[in-house]
């Protein structure tokens, strides 16, 4: 067959010098879908079966399979008689893996939790180096909000804002992926905890990390990261000794 005007398909030298290619290199179909979607933009249609296949130079069946991987990660999705998109790599997609893990009892709360306490500490670390004004904008807006409410929805609210503003302080999308990625999950999680009851501690610990980004002071921030989750460590204590009082 010929190709349909399409040039062969030929890993770009981002994709070649990747430290993960490598290790993508037994799945040659894999890698160079992979390789065409790392050409393109989210929202982008991708060619249909018949280029794709002689571009890519893989069978129809081969490239369906593929393409089933992706679409079942999110990053492709397919729309009935508009063709396949490229939807690129979603956080919350990811974060329902983490769901199915809970629910299979193959993931704790805990090590989540424990993830999320290692992941806000770099952020504060970086947000210390690479927050801008707007940034720290954001997180003064989030503090303010926690301090004038009396409303523990409302608190809520403002502690989910700041800890989004500390992420996007940190200018990683790594990071920042990351933490969207755990959010979905421990917002659930966390969101029945008696925070009412703990106001000025929760402004203390946030007002903390304000204060030491705005202040450049790498330490003094993972100091108050590491508050901030001791606090949360307690509370969920507090919880769970509750709990058991009740079913007891």
């Amino acid at each position: 067959m010929k190709p349909l005007g399409l040039p062969p398909f030929s890993p770009s030298v981002s994709l070649k010098n990747h430290q993960f290619y490598a290790s993508m290199l037994d799945d040659a179909a894999l890698v160079a879908l992979v390789g065409l979607l790392g050409e393109m933009s989210p929202g982008d249609r991708l060619p249909s079966e018949r280029e794709l296949t002689q571009q890519l130079n893989i069978s129809r069946n081969t490239l369906r399979d593929r393409i089933g991987k992706l679409e079942s990660m999110g990053i492709l999705t397919r729309k009935e008689r508009l063709g396949t998109f490229y939807s690129g790599m979603q956080a919350e997609q990811a974060g329902s893996g983490l769901v199915l893990g809970l629910m299979l009892e193959q993931i704790t709360v805990e090590s989540l939790i424990s993830m999320r306490h290692a992941l806000e500490r770099q952020a504060a670390i970086e947000a210390c180096a690479n927050a801008t004004e707007a940034h720290l904008a954001e997180l003064r807006k989030s503090n303010e909000a926690m301090n004038r409410t009396e409303d523990g929805r409302e608190l809520l609210a403002a502690d989910m804002m700041f800890h989004q503003a500390l992420f996007a302080a940190s200018d990683s999308p790594a990071l920042l992926f990351f933490s969207q990625m755990l959010s979905a999950v421990l917002h659930g999680t966390l969101r029945h905890l008696t925070l009412e009851q703990d106001f000025e501690t929760m402004r203390t610990v946030h007002g903390a990390v304000l204060a030491a980004v705005e202040a450049r002071d790498e330490g003094g921030a993972t100091r108050a990261i590491d508050a901030h989750f001791a606090w949360l460590h307690e509370l969920r204590e507090r919880e769970r000794l509750a709990a058991s009082d009740t079913s007891t």
